[in-house]
């Protein structure tokens, strides 16, 4: 088992998730297999300057079927038939010899109350075969249906009576009572080898559980009356603190906390990280509802309404062109050669919009990565430039029609200005003072942010532990945690077909453990910001600790390209076409080639969600903008750009706006091209001197005393607010009422009270003040 994570370890990390093969299992194929091995190798080295726009649309998730189908490993295939076995035994001894589609509605509601009067005996194994016959009708009584269709409708009737019936309540305390099994975690921890046996009883819980959150979250507008209210009743249930008395999310969070400490490595991690990523989605909202709470929020401040939606806008850009392949810039280079004598015309003055020259856009001599090959990156002609043809002076150059987004101003720099100029022309500075205590919406971020308060910096590390484990470009480590508990058989493979096959089931084991973790993390930074803006800094504050800022870029520093192109998938045993289909003979060939899709989802939505988390972590934050320079990131990011996805390049290239000031005016001049396309694509920000570095935040910062002072304002902030127990005077509110603070008695000192006349004429008479400009 250890020689094949190694293996398959190094492989991810060496080609960003594509095939596991080693050379002897390469030597092993057929002659024609290894012909199409070798293709597929010379076509990703030479580059995709011909490949279309990638037609990815950014969501909150992936289409149902393929988030019901990432649930499982491959592994686990077997269990489908065994769940149906447990249902069937139980149905004939209670019901009949009629199908479970043939029963009417009082029949269905009286053998789920059976199962779930089963699930409280006594005896573990009679307990987990109760459970696989609940697990069996939350998967559709797929044995019943023809089609994935029928499916998908059987289990949205048996999961809504499911939950009516009381089973979520009762799985959740099953789920407690597995975490708290001290037997299980010591025996785990004893173990050498840890296979999927050992996380059976927790994965059949999880998996109901992952079931029932996402079917019911899944709004159809052919849903009764009933459902809509059942699903709303459930959603506020899950976020409140009811199931033993905190948010579901909380105790998911402590299980990742505990799993990670090594206490108990038996859990089955990718089950337990979708299921708390689905309860945050369901619970708090997705994209739209954000949109939809920052609309309302900004009604109730009075503020103007926003500008435009970034995600729409962002579907609406068109992507850059990605590098040009080795032979074309051979050929450019020749082309170039016999026009040397020509004179090219460009625009005077305007380094936007220069003519093309490959050699600009070169990346840093400073690159720490040397297993890839570093390529210019030309944008498309038509979209950032004129074409560099010449013209007579009198021709009128063809600037862009128009820019995506409306430009902004922070108000933080509107008082700036203001508070400069009060100081500037009538020496007065106005002085912060409390605002007093403020109404707490208890809202689901709310509460979720108050349960995970507590120990929310050892979430944050679990979770970061665990994504840099599932990280292509982590290599095999004896000291590292194994987040493989829930995908590796008791019995390893023996030929080089179930090599093969684990191997896939591996790499998209990882795969979406990063698409999880990624989403979690950008959910809870989105919500957090939007509910209070501390309660963002906090979250962001721990995961800058953590190391969440190079974690992300050397995820980044590999071959971008090949890991959202993986083809880690085996679409035959995906659920739920694998149990109404017959499943065909698998080949190496069929493995090889994986699906026939242009890119992979999860890894191209994996991407984005971590570059979006980068770009909250550093804005407005000189000293973490400082972190993205020291850690080399603009050669690693730029190489990201070959991705021809708009909405992952609008990313990319507001990270390196954000540092083109502290890059040197030589890195500036060398990539032109990426300014001009940061230019066209990223937001304009008025005063924004970014292009030039003549910003006063591009000189010597202290940036520990800038982190301490935010690390001060939030501990403030958590002590005011959480900590019922707190007596320091510093944090109760101000008496701001001018009657009632003149009202008050105050002792003078004895001193001050013999020398008042003096004091008031020295003080107040003596004193010439102009009270209009005071006043104004």
């Amino acid at each position: 088992r250890k020689t094949l994570i190694g293996q398959s370890n190094m492989d991810v990390g060496g080609n960003g998730g594509g095939s596991i093969v080693n050379s002897k299992q390469r030597a092993m194929l057929p002659n024609k297999s290894r012909g199409e091995f070798v293709r597929n190798q010379r076509k990703d080295s030479e580059g995709f300057s011909e490949s279309p726009d990638l037609e990815f649309e950014y969501a909150d998730t992936d289409k149902w079927s393929a988030e019901l189908s990432e649930l499982y490993s491959y592994t686990e295939g077997p269990e489908f038939l065994l769940n149906r076995k447990c249902f069937e035994e139980e149905f004939r001894i209670h019901v009949s010899d009629k199908k479970w589609t043939e029963l009417d509605v009082a029949q269905h509601r009286a053998h789920a109350m059976r199962l779930l009067d089963g699930l409280e005996v006594i005896t573990r194994e009679k307990r987990l075969k109760v459970a696989r016959a609940i697990l069996y009708m939350a998967q559709g009584t797929f044995a019943e249906c023809s089609s994935e269709a029928q499916v998908q409708h059987w289990m949205r009737y048996n999961i809504f009576l499911l939950l009516d019936v009381g089973t979520f309540t009762a799985l959740v305390e099953l789920l407690n009572m597995e975490v708290d099994n001290s037997a299980a975690c010591s025996s785990a921890v004893r173990k050498p080898a840890i296979s999927l046996a050992d996380s059976t009883d927790l994965r059949v819980l999880l998996n109901i559980m992952y079931l029932m959150v996402e079917t019911i979250q899944q709004e159809d507008p052919a849903d009764s009356p009933e459902w809509r209210a059942t699903r709303e009743t459930f959603k506020t249930e899950l976020g409140s603190p009811l199931y033993n008395n905190e948010p579901i999310s909380v105790m998911l969070f402590g299980m990742v906390t505990k799993f990670c400490s090594g206490h108990a490595p038996h859990f089955p991690m990718k089950k337990v990280l979708l299921l708390l990523w689905k309860s945050i989605l369901f619970t708090l909202g997705g994209f739209e509802q954000l949109q939809t709470i920052k609309v309302h929020k900004r009604e109730q401040l009075r503020l103007p309404p926003l500008p435009e939606d970034s995600i729409r806008v962002i579907r609406s850009m068109r992507a850059a062109s990605p590098p040009a392949s080795a032979s074309d810039l051979i050929e450019q280079q020749q082309k170039r050669a016999r026009r040397e004598h020509k004179v090219t015309s460009t625009v005077e003055g305007n380094p936007l919009f220069d003519t093309y020259d490959p050699r600009e856009d070169e990346d840093d001599n400073d690159d720490n990565d040397n297993s890839m090959e570093v390529e210019p990156f030309p944008m498309e002609r038509d979209e950032v430039m004129p074409p560099p043809i010449p013209h007579p002076p009198s021709e009128r150059v063809n600037f862009p029609k128009g820019l995506p987004w409306a430009p902004k101003v922070r108000e933080k720099d509107i008082e700036h200005f203001l508070e400069s100029s009060r100081s500037k022309f009538i020496g007065y500075v106005t002085k912060q003072t409390s605002k007093g205590e403020e109404d707490v919406e208890m809202c689901s971020t709310e509460l979720l942010y108050q349960g995970i308060l507590p120990s929310l910096p050892q979430y944050m590390i679990a979770l970061l532990k665990i994504l840099l484990a599932a990280a292509p470009t982590s290599k095999a480590k004896t000291d590292s945690i194994n987040i493989l508990a829930d995908v590796l058989p008791e019995e390893m493979p023996t030929t080089v077909l179930q090599s093969m096959k684990l191997g896939v089931d591996v790499n998209r084991h990882k795969e979406i453990i990063v698409k999880a973790i990624s989403a979690i993390l950008l959910l809870l930074l989105k919500h957090f910001k939007l509910n209070h803006i501390y309660q963002f800094e906090y979250m962001a504050q721990h995961l800058v600790f953590a190391n969440c800022i190079p974690l992300i870029l050397k995820f980044f520093n590999q071959n971008i390209m090949s890991y959202i192109t993986a083809k880690n998938s085996i679409s035959v045993l995906d659920f739920p076409y694998c149990v109404v289909h017959e499943l065909p003979e698998l080949t190496a060939e069929s493995l090889e080639a994986g699906d026939i899709n242009q890119f992979c989802w999860r890894n191209l939505f994996s991407c984005i969600n971590l570059l979006r988390i980068l770009n909250k972590l550093t804005k407005w934050k000189h000293s973490r903008t400082m972190m993205l320079v020291v850690f080399k990131s603009a050669p690693i990011l730029k190489r990201a750009l070959k991705v021809k996805q708009a909405m992952m390049q609008l990313y990319v290239l507001k990270l390196l706006k954000v540092q083109t000031k502290y890059l040197g005016r030589q890195w500036r001049k060398s990539n032109m091209k990426t300014m001009s396309a940061i230019y066209q694509k990223v937001r304009h920000r008025l005063n924004d001197d970014w292009a030039y570095g003549n910003d006063l935040d591009a000189r010597p910062w202290d940036f520990q005393a800038e982190e301490c002072a935010l690390r001060a304002n939030i501990e403030r902030f958590n002590s005011r607010r959480y900590d019922n127990n707190q007596s320091n005077p510093d944090f109760l509110p101000v008496d701001n009422c001018l009657q009632s603070v003149l009202g008050q008695r105050v002792d003078l000192p004895e001193d001050f009270q013999m020398n008042y006349d003096l004091w008031l004429e020295r003080e107040v008479f003596s004193k010439p003040i102009s009270w209009e400009e005071l006043l104004q």
